[in-house]
């Protein structure tokens, strides 16, 4: 079936994701950060405890609510992209829902699965499972500069873009998002086209029952 190429697409996704993440763990300690590519682009080791680009959610049962959504959201993605496979789609946005796919299973695993595999459950956690902190690492801090004193509120402040630290998972589902609504109307273009034939018959049907009549000749003689 054509849809399992798109699953192997995320499963390469869910590979990279938890492949970089445990190498992380191995070979790197919390907060240690090793840069890659100058200043700009670095390692940095992170365990968050929420959502994606380290986003927290305060609640006692806020993890485990985010890790029955993360498993609910899995689930959903993977029939939507059956079923939008089976309807022919854009093989554009199959590829897009595919990414979103791999990347939701790769954090998923994280929260359901490290608590108890790499024991990173926080401390407070009623239970290791579904508890487990996502391994970031992702660091771009493209540049960073002191907001001038004349600048009102920020001025003093220290400034820093790009701030967040993320992993493949999250660059994954924010790469096939953003797809998506960049190139919505040539993902969707097929569909409108459709819409349009399938709406043209009754359009003439329409028209042509607003022209005017014109009577026809008599063909009755007089006897």
């Amino acid at each position: 079936m054509k849809v399992f190429k798109y699953f192997l697409i995320a499963l390469l996704v869910i590979a990279l994701d938890q492949t970089s993440k445990l190498l992380v763990h191995k070979y790197m300690y919390l907060h240690e950060e090793v840069n890659v590519i100058g200043e700009w682009f670095k390692l940095h080791y992170l365990l968050n405890p929420g959502m994606a680009f380290g986003i927290k959610w305060d609640n006692e049962f806020g993890k485990l609510a985010l890790t029955v959504f993360r498993i609910i959201a899995m689930f959903g993605i993977s029939y939507y992209l059956i079923q939008m496979t089976l309807k022919k789609s854009h093989s554009g946005f199959l590829v897009c829902l595919a990414l979103i796919l791999g990347g939701a299973i790769g954090n998923v695993i994280d929260s359901a699965f490290y608590g108890v595999l790499l024991d990173n459950a926080p401390l407070e956690s009623p239970t290791k499972w579904f508890h487990g902190q996502v391994i970031d690492m992702l660091f771009f801090p493209i540049a960073d500069f002191m907001w001038p004193e004349w600048v009102p509120v920020l001025g003093g402040e220290y400034f820093l873009f790009f701030s967040p630290v993320f992993n493949i998972a999250d660059s994954s589902i924010f790469i096939g998002v953003v797809s998506i609504l960049i190139f919505q109307k040539k993902f969707f273009k097929e569909k409108e086209a459709h819409q349009s034939e399938s709406d043209a018959p009754i359009t003439d049907t329409l028209e042509a029952s607003s022209l005017p009549t014109t009577d026809l000749p008599s063909t009755t003689t007089n006897l």
